[in-house]
């Protein structure tokens, strides 16, 4: 077995020898000691690089010294070579170099013959001082080859948990990937941006500065000169000996080293290298290093700059039509949340933030969060948490996982404590219409730079419940000159007596949302928050109180909340509308709440495509609902099994001469669907008394044939003002009828059913700010018509949705019970006015 080497252990031989020799020749010691001690240091410093594939102690090709002779030669020949070929003098004076540009042109004349498309590794130049990239963004050409973008350096800053403090830039222009510093210089190239943002944080956790960790830097930096397979042939071997006792090349971390070296073997996360069977070690390493997370966060982060998302071994749905991929997300590690507030019930708005957490939670192979956001107890209620967790299973959601905020009480006051501590926050009883004037105009609180002590007294004054401290909240230091409001010292802590719904009186203060979610994002976990654009300057502030207190970093992904014309989303307006009776409740059909689009029709998978069509723009568009009824009905088209009724009011009696009679109890069959033969059939009572709509048979005459639909062509021989006859004609041609006409047995055993449909609460399409919106409010919003159905409308459940042929789609809502409870049948809408041909609706349907 062969025994690892220590180099370490080697360098500090080499350093002691070396020292030695020094000491030696200043003491004025015997000649032959100082050989002696010479040739020791030597004999160490070619064990070391021939325990290193030739690389010495300082990184480069090692070459023994020269002795007095050899050197006054080689200097007298660049002497005489400097008069007459001056360009080659310092590559003659300088062997080394001379050696290491001769093996650099025969590694890429070999990899050139092995493969001509072989393109030689771009070198690390230092950009000039003053640049045009800002600070902290990383640019990053799309269109170049993945080894050509900066993977060390987005593995060092997700390792570090400071990627987000950097903007990745595609620039197709960028001919190299550089990296902008905070003294508004640039860097450019891998490595070097990697060790810049390593200075920049003062981090030593991934490079520790020694030389065993320079060694193998420059050791895989050389590598780049050689074609891929005997790159990666070296690599192996170097492996194979380091790695006999450990995991790491340096050290029993991942470091820099390790991250050059997997950068020289071309960065395999996505698809490892077929190594031999023997290389054990190097397959250990390989394999911890494709399947470290913070290596697959970077490689997603580096594709996801062409909107192409890494490959790797866990198979992912392709991505649904309008949605984007997640910003550095890696299947099985993507964790989102939902975070709604149990002060109401959902509504279309909340549907696309629930629907894209879920989205991205399964695709990804990850976790779901619930999380109630129950920090306000003056407007949360158990009902409306009931609520919430109803709607979400009306939607098909399951989360992994449910918390509340509250839990979490007693860690976020002790974040407020540390933040007071740090100076970060301080408590204002300044009142509340002065603060906002003094934000209006940043003002800095007479409060801002009082003592910690002070501070302290105050947080527990207010946190006391007493009446001297309901005056005081905590105001989180940011800046008070900020162009962004939301940093201009937000109030984060306020007292508050009304009793929690979970928590009773056990406090009396409670964090604000703003400095609640970014903690527990945190803490449990979450990887991607998903946030509406109406969030965008409160992510400054989100990011902020991460950093100042320490946290794990949660990448924000920030899409448009979604609006409706016609349509409010407030809770207080929506309140109102409940509670003066405009509608019977928070389920009405006329609410934009989950359970009230849902009542009213919108199908769940309808909705889906919907949301996931839009789902990637951040623009913030005002939707039309006839839009996307539209769509609706193309999926409720798909199964609706149809049937037919006949105005109560307003029909007429048409007598077929020779149909059968009501005792002979005679049926035709008919498709349930006339495009689905899976969804059965049903059979449809005919009689010599047939019900039409009255609207059908203005201006019929005599000698006219009409189609009774799914019965046949019935010939009019009879026209006396509401009284019709016709004779059945078993040969009559359906396509020279011009009347196609539903109608309905005039027998026993029909099914009486009520028709509803609904308006839009306000007649504006959109609301301005200024508008008096109570003035706008609907007095006509729902209509009902009395029908005569079909006998097999009594089988239906609640929730079916059918077509009333020639009328529309319909969800049941109440089945019939007996002809005093009849089936109640809700309207959905189209996606036109007119609901259909030749049956108007009694509103306006915009």
């Amino acid at each position: 077995m062969t025994t690892a080497v220590d180099f370490e252990a080697l360098k500090v031989t080499i350093h002691n020898l070396g020292e030695r020799v020094k000491e030696l020749k200043t003491s004025a010691a015997d000649k032959t000691e100082i050989d002696q001690a010479v040739q020791a240091l030597l004999t160490a410093k070619k064990d070391y690089a021939q325990q290193n594939n030739g690389i010495g102690v300082d990184g480069k090709p090692f070459q023994e010294p020269l002795s007095k002779a050899e050197k006054k030669a080689q200097a007298k020949a660049a002497k005489q070579t400097t008069a007459t070929e001056p360009a080659s003098a310092a590559v003659a004076a300088d062997p080394e170099k001379k050696a290491a540009k001769k093996a650099a042109n025969k590694a890429a004349k070999e990899a050139f013959k092995q493969n001509p498309n072989t393109i030689p590794a771009a070198k690390t130049v230092v950009a000039p001082a003053t640049s045009t990239v800002d600070p902290y963004h990383i640019l990053i050409n799309p269109n170049a080859p993945f080894m050509e973008r900066p993977v060390i350096t987005l593995s060092v800053a997700v390792l570090l948990d400071v990627a987000l403090d950097f903007t990745i830039v595609a620039d197709p222009k960028c001919r190299h990937t550089c990296l902008g510093l905070p003294s508004n210089q640039s860097v450019t190239g891998d490595l070097a941006m990697a060790r810049a943002v390593l200075r920049m944080y003062a981090n030593q956790s991934l490079y520790n500065n020694t030389a065993a960790m320079d060694s193998w830097i420059d050791y895989a930096q050389s590598l780049q000169r050689l074609p891929e397979a005997q790159r990666l042939n070296a690599i192996v071997l170097s492996l194979e000996k380091a790695l006999e006792h450990s995991t790491f090349v340096v050290g029993h971390t991942l470091s820099l080293a390790d991250l050059v070296l997997f950068q020289a073997a071309g960065f395999p996360t996505q698809t490892l290298p077929v190594l031999p069977a023997e290389a054990v070690n190097a397959q250990r390493w390989f394999r911890t290093m494709a399947l470290h997370p913070a290596l697959r966060q970077a490689t997603q982060l580096c594709t996801g700059v062409a909107k192409v998302e890494a490959a790797f071994s866990v198979p992912m749905d392709p991505l649904v039509s309008g949605m984007a991929p997640l910003e550095g997300a890696v299947v099985g590690q993507v964790v989102t949340r939902f975070p709604p507030e149990p002060s109401g019930y959902l509504h279309i708005g909340h549907a696309k933030a629930v629907l894209l957490n879920d989205y991205y939670a399964r695709r990804y192979k990850g976790r779901l969060i619930v999380r109630f956001d129950d920090t306000n107890p003056s407007k949360e209620k158990e009902e409306y948490q009931e609520s919430i967790v109803e709607d979400l299973a009306k939607l098909g959601v399951k989360p992994d996982v449910v918390s509340y905020t509250s839990d979490y009480f007693p860690t976020i006051q002790q974040a407020a404590i540390e933040l007071i501590q740090k100076g970060l926050a301080y408590m204002d009883d300044t009142p509340q219409e002065q603060m906002k004037a003094e934000r209006a105009e940043r003002q800095e609180s007479k409060h801002r730079n009082q003592s910690v002590e002070d501070a302290m007294k105050y947080f527990e004054m207010m946190c006391s419940g007493s009446e001297e401290g309901s005056t005081w909240c905590l105001r989180a230091k940011i800046d008070m000159s900020s162009d962004n409001g939301t940093l201009r010292d937000p109030v984060i802590y306020r007292q508050n007596l009304e009793p929690h719904h979970r928590c009773g009186t056990k406090y009396f203060a409670y964090p604000t949302y703003d400095l609640a979610c970014p903690i527990v994002d945190s803490l449990e976990g979450v990887s991607h928050a998903l946030r509406t654009t109406e969030y965008n300057d409160r992510d400054e502030q989100y990011k902020w109180l991460q950093k100042a207190l320490n946290l794990r970093r949660v990448r924000i992904h920030a899409f448009s909340r979604v609006n409706f014309k016609y349509t409010l989303l407030s809770k207080r307006k929506l309140t109102w509308f409940v509670e003066s009776g405009v509608v019977t409740g928070w389920g009405d059909a006329r609410m934009p709440t989950i359970r009230g689009v849902i009542r009213r029709g919108v199908n769940v998978q309808s909705l889906k495509k919907f949301i996931y069509s839009q789902g990637a723009s951040r623009n913030v568009v005002l939707m039309d609902w006839m839009a996307f009824f539209a769509e609706n009905k193309i999926e409720l088209d798909k199964t609706a099994r149809r049937f037919m009724a006949v105005d109560k009011e307003s029909n007429v009696t048409l007598t077929v001469t020779n149909g059968p009679s009501a005792e002979e109890h005679v049926y035709v069959q008919t498709p349930n669907h006339p495009k689905d033969a899976s969804l059965g059939t049903r059979a449809i009572r005919t009689c010599k008394q047939v019900l039409l709509e009255s609207v059908d048979v203005e201006g019929i005459e005599v000698g006219e044939s009409i189609v009774l639909m799914r019965w046949g062509v019935v010939k009019i021989t009879k026209v006396d003002g509401t009284v019709l006859e016709g004779e059945y004609d078993p040969d009559g041609d359906f396509k020279a009828a011009k009347r196609k006409l539903s109608w309905m047995a005039d027998v026993s055993g029909n099914t009486p059913a009520i028709l509803t449909e609904f308006d839009h609460l306000v007649t504006k399409d959109k609301l301005d700010e200024e508008d008096d919106w109570k003035a706008f409010v609907n007095q006509n919003t729902m209509a009902t018509t009395e029908v005569i159905g079909d006998a097999g409308l009594k089988t239906l459940q609640e929730h079916d949705v059918i077509q009333l042929e020639r009328r529309g789609f319909y969800r049941v809502d109440r089945p019939y019970i007996n002809s005093d409870k009849p089936m109640v049948l809700y309207m959905i809408p189209e996606g036109k006015k007119k609901s259909m041909s030749g049956m108007q609706g009694k509103l306006a349907h915009h």
